[in-house]
């Protein structure tokens, strides 16, 4: 019986306090053109980047797991 009065009151707090927090954060964002343009030389060395070192700590450990089975520890 408890449960039925106090789920609906927290679900009624948790969707005010989300909205509320979404009103707040979109009254700082201000829409401006960019100061720079960004030349396709650039934005692909920043993907070949970022990609290289998301992907490149995991290729490596894949890469040798064979060998971190047989090490002994």
């Amino acid at each position: 019986a408890v449960l039925t009065t106090v789920i609906p009151r927290m679900n009624a707090l948790l969707c005010l306090a989300l909205r509320t927090g979404v009103q707040q954060r979109a009254t700082y964002i201000h829409y401006k053109p960019p100061k720079d343009k960004i030349g396709i030389m650039e934005s692909a060395f920043v993907l070949t980047v970022m990609t290289l070192t998301v992907l490149g700590p995991s290729g490596w450990i894949l890469s040798h797991v064979d060998e971190y089975k047989t090490r002994r520890p």
